[in-house]
């Protein structure tokens, strides 16, 4: 009986290595019926109901795998699945117990890896991508991960060294050439133009093209090529535009809802509103919100937590709602009669998790708590709101040309110029309402004004956060701390004025842009 489970063992997990998970999931099934106190059969289980989209279910087999066996393998893939759900606490906990028994094999290793950089801990992560790496030096997705975490932590020669060899190792590997494009500014001399061209060319993947084509705009702007690399920008983002089901009229739609939402925010219950000062730093994408993280977190009392989802996540809890996407115009109608002091309670539990010392104040840079700005002043009266402000036309290009999460439905407008000047036009409505509605509440800090007059405005950014002055926040860019966002390379320099107005360059390309704005009553000057 033993020899033929331990059959049955080998099958399912030969099952799951191949990727089906149908088998997987039927052996592993017998396996639980049979030996209902076999922690193997339910990690099996767990693991392929999980991956076929039942992830409570997993989850559920997964604690007793780990309840019957509690070795490092289970826990580590117990932590993913916590993660997955937004269980963040939980998620820790089970880190911190798989570092007591440490699984041997790679792909736990890369999992506790991904986990704690999912929790903003990407030193923890390094430690075990690069043991990944190590176990299994073939397993391109293990190096990848490893670069990644090399360029967070600020270590790019490494990074650099790891993405050549990872290419090396698989040529077409479409998110190492463009991790590698984004890694420093590079000149004529040293670049990967002809490299990346050829293999542009070669791939007829979407996703890959995507990449590449970015990658490839990237480098031609940095040797000195704008007007064909915003050529290989236009053809790669209307390439992938034609592949979403994106219309304006969703994200206006939630616009609508919050604009039409505020009076009941406003009046909503808020039972005992917690004293906490988070800093919430706010705006469009590629505005400057990663620089002011960076310089208020060089201030001795405040730690930057990262861009959390903490406060959607919070706003979606207290909606109750069970549509598929967290933000929504029926989760901000039935959040707008929640009590906001349990969402701001909520928040700061979510947020807890990704923080390093409880002492310090800290900084949430999620961009896109610009929605929930009427939330975060009823939630938590003490927090402080930045918004960052740019020329709108530098917004637009900005946003053009970063490629966010791609899987993100979040950033579907960002594939196209006027699909992003729309975006902005609501955007600029609704600051001007909460303008209105909680004056003085929310700081709106011109990017281009931190630039010209960097000691000025940052000493107005203390104040505002109640923060005495430190210098320190003047050398930002000496600041060690990770940073997982695309201005990764650029927060690492001093202040420079290199993008402020770098629109007028492509200003034939845009002229659509600036003609809708003026439509709008936008000033772009």
């Amino acid at each position: 009986m033993i020899a033929t489970r331990s059959g049955q063992i080998d099958a399912a997990r030969a099952a799951l290595v191949r990727g089906d998970l149908d088998v997987t999931r039927k052996l592993a099934a017998a396996l639980v019926t049979e030996a209902p106190n076999g922690a193997e059969g339910h990690f099996l289980l767990g693991i392929a109901e999980s991956g076929l989209g039942r992830v409570h279910a997993g989850i559920e087999h997964l604690v007793r795998a780990v309840s019957l066996d509690p070795q490092g393998e289970y826990r580590a893939h117990l932590a993913r699945l916590y993660s997955m759900v937004r269980r963040d606490g939980d998620a820790a906990a089970t880190l911190r117990d798989a570092e007591m028994v440490l699984p041997t094999d790679a792909l736990s290793r890369d999992t506790m890896g991904c986990v704690y950089a999912r929790l903003g801990n990407h030193a923890a992560a390094m430690v075990h991508f690069a043991e990944a790496a190590r176990l299994q030096p073939g397993n391109a997705e293990y190096r990848y991960n490893q670069a990644v975490t090399l360029n967070f932590l600020g270590r790019a020669d490494e990074a650099d060294a790891a993405l050549e060899a990872l290419i090396a190792l698989e040529p077409d590997h479409a998110r190492a050439h463009h991790l590698l494009a984004r890694l420093r500014k590079h000149s004529v001399k040293s670049n990967h133009v002809e490299r990346l061209g050829l293999t542009l060319a070669r791939t007829n993947v979407a996703r890959d093209r995507l990449l590449l084509g970015y990658a490839l705009a990237k480098e031609l702007e940095d040797i000195g090529e704008p007007d064909e690399a915003l050529d290989r920008l236009c053809a790669a983002n209307a390439e992938h535009r034609r592949t979403l089901p994106y219309t304006f009229a969703r994200d206006a739609a939630a616009f609508d809802a919050i604009e039409a939402g505020w009076p009941a925010i406003a009046s909503a219950p808020a039972s005992a509103p917690p004293s906490d000062a988070p800093i919430f730093i706010i705006g469009m994408p590629r505005t400057g919100t990663t620089l002011v993280d960076r310089i208020l977190s060089s201030h001795a009392e405040v730690e930057s937590a990262g861009e959390l989802q903490a406060m959607p996540l919070a706003v979606k809890k207290a909606a109750g709602t069970r549509t598929p996407t967290v933000m929504d115009p029926e989760t901000i109608v039935a959040a707008a009669r929640a009590d906001m002091g349990e969402i701001g309670r909520e928040y700061l539990l979510r947020a807890s998790h990704h923080r390093r010392n409880p002492a310090l104040r800290f900084t949430d840079k999620f961009p896109g708590n610009f929605h929930y700005a009427g939330f975060i002043a009823r939630a938590l009266p003490d927090a402080k709101i930045v918004c960052l402000r740019r020329n709108p036309m530098d917004t637009v290009l900005s946003n053009f040309r970063n490629l966010f999460a791609v899987s993100s439905r979040y950033y579907d407008y960002s594939y196209d110029l006027l699909d992003i000047a729309a975006y902005y036009v609501r955007f600029d409505r609704l600051m001007a309402l909460w303008r209105e509605a909680m004056p003085g509440r929310v700081l709106e800090l011109r990017y281009e004004d931190l630039i010209a007059d960097q000691e000025g405005q940052t000493r107005r950014l203390l104040a505002h956060c109640g923060l005495d002055w430190s210098d320190d926040c003047l050398a930002f860019h000496a600041n060690a701390a990770p940073v997982s966002t695309p201005s990764a390379a650029q927060v690492r320099r001093p202040i420079y004025a290199d993008s402020v107005a770098r629109w007028k360059r492509h200003a034939e390309v845009l002229a659509p842009v600036q003609r809708f704005f003026e439509q709008h009553g936008i000033a772009t000057g």
